[in-house]
């Protein structure tokens, strides 16, 4: 007996979910008789009746009298049984084996394409609401006056009120900029990022205390008509990506980091294994961390 592993794609229609099955099967031939069955695969809760999908017997060809033989049959190919197209894509050891004694090559395995129903199966089986229900079901717990799980709070706890610290400059080449001076936390309870400016006396510039309200700041910003509407990933700093000497780009601005706190340098030494040493500036920088 020959074995192949067959699949045919069948539609489905009237589901939000999917619009297609991948249906595996288990082909049999019988040298003995040529006649051939097809068997098809269980998967729980499916909602199809499976099992024998074609009961044993000469299956003739499509507009002609003959029927199927094993030398109609290989891997990689379609084949067409009562105006349904199978999908050859693997045979066991034994069929190889049988069609290499006849000086005959079988094609190489395939493998079969991705079911929507099995992945989205396995989400409902793992207890977790598929990504498009889950905003759906978090909006009516809110407005049933339910709570809201907060997937933040273990960092939060570990790292509440630590905050990395550095000094930065940004070089304004405008007509009346010149060298301005800000100090960049980043909070590791949430990941996100403030900078604030330090202000000198009678130095003829507006007080502007806020460059950056704290938010998370993104390497490259995607910038849309409407906040919240971007769908392409984005990649944020972390603290990895600071280090005394090198810039950061805040929103088009190229500030230089130069200087850390007491904090921040033993946070980096205990943590990433590395000094952040500190670079000197000209003559009338700020002290940032009096």
């Amino acid at each position: 007996m020959l074995n192949f592993s067959v699949y045919f794609q069948e539609a489905v229609v009237e589901n939000r979910n999917e619009n297609y099955r991948i249906r595996k099967c288990t082909l049999y031939y019988y040298l003995e008789d040529d006649t051939l069955h097809i068997l098809e695969t269980k998967v729980p809760n499916s909602g199809l009746t499976q099992g024998i999908f074609l009961k044993r017997h000469l299956v003739p060809k499509p507009n002609s009298i003959d029927s199927y033989s094993w030398k109609d049959l290989n891997v990689g190919i379609d084949i067409n049984f009562y105006d349904r197209v199978f999908r050859i894509y693997d045979c066991d050891e034994f069929t190889r084996a049988f069609y290499a004694n006849e000086g005959v090559t079988l094609g190489a395995s395939e493998s079969t394409p991705d079911d929507p129903f099995v992945h989205t199966r396995a989400m409902v089986d793992f207890k977790q609401t598929p990504p498009d229900q889950a905003e759906q079901k978090e909006y009516i717990e809110v407005a049933l006056k339910g709570g809201r799980p907060n997937k933040n709070l273990h960092s939060f706890l570990d790292n509440d009120r630590r905050v990395l610290s550095f000094a930065a400059m940004w070089s304004d080449n405008s007509y009346d900029g010149g060298d301005k001076f800000y100090r960049f936390n980043y909070f590791l309870s949430d990941k996100t990022v403030e900078v604030k400016e330090i202000n000198k006396p009678n130095n003829g510039c507006y007080p502007f205390n806020m460059l950056l309200k704290r938010q998370k700041l993104a390497k490259q910003p995607v910038l849309t008509h409407y906040p919240g509407t971007n769908m392409r990933p984005v990649e944020y700093y972390a603290p990895e990506d600071f280090k005394c000497g090198e810039t950061v780009r805040i929103w088009t601005r190229d500030c230089l980091l130069y200087d850390a706190d007491d904090f921040t340098k033993d946070w980096y030494r205990q943590n990433l294994g590395y000094e952040q040493s500190p670079i000197q500036l000209k003559k009338g920088s700020p002290d940032v961390f009096y």
